[in-house]
């Protein structure tokens, strides 16, 4: 358990949502304000945070999968730091930063439908990257029991087909071959 005086893990993962989140606000609505000048930096920024959500998302996604071999990884808790899997205090910022990215991708976008500055919805994947990477590296989940399929059961018992080698194929393990007697 991590005290509440301790610094919170991740704090790069979070300091980087944060600052991309106030480049992308800054530079979104002052192209908005001015679009002719300002789009030319506007779309860079967008696809830049958004290449770089993209990449932190699949990284993210790779992590989890190491995870998921010794804990009770959910994709809810990866992806939306849900259940638990984050503290408040790396929660917070983290869903505030996609929760602002996502308001100034669609408000700019609607202010400026069908010009260059529409690509400010790509935005908030940066903000989604960077949750699912907190949560694949540090968020908290349960270890696993037993084989990891929830039941407790020993891998030993089954065969290569995931039957439990009592001649019923269908792993169920009453004999009947699935059937109810």
């Amino acid at each position: 358990m991590v005290s509440p005086d301790s610094p919170v893990p991740g704090r790069r993962i979070i300091a980087a949502a944060l600052w991309g989140t106030a480049v992308f606000t800054v530079v979104s609505l002052a192209a908005a304000a001015l679009p002719d000048p300002l789009a030319v930096v506007s779309v860079p920024v967008d696809l830049v945070l958004f290449a770089a959500g993209c990449g932190a998302f699949l990284w993210a996604y790779a992590v989890a999968i190491g995870r998921s071999r010794f804990d009770q990884v959910t994709m809810a808790g990866v992806f939306l730091l849900a259940g638990g899997a984050a503290p408040a205090r790396a929660a917070r910022p983290l869903r505030s930063a996609f929760a602002v990215q996502v308001v100034v991708g669609v408000a700019v976008a609607a202010v400026r439908p069908f010009t260059a500055l529409a690509f400010a919805v790509l935005a908030p994947m940066f903000g989604l990257g960077c949750m699912a990477l907190w949560g694949a590296r540090h968020g908290t989940f349960p270890p696993l029991t037993g084989d990891g399929d929830g039941t407790g059961e020993a891998r030993a018992e089954r065969g290569a087909s995931g039957a439990r080698g009592d001649g019923s194929g269908d792993g169920s393990g009453d004999g009947a071959g699935g059937v109810a007697g």
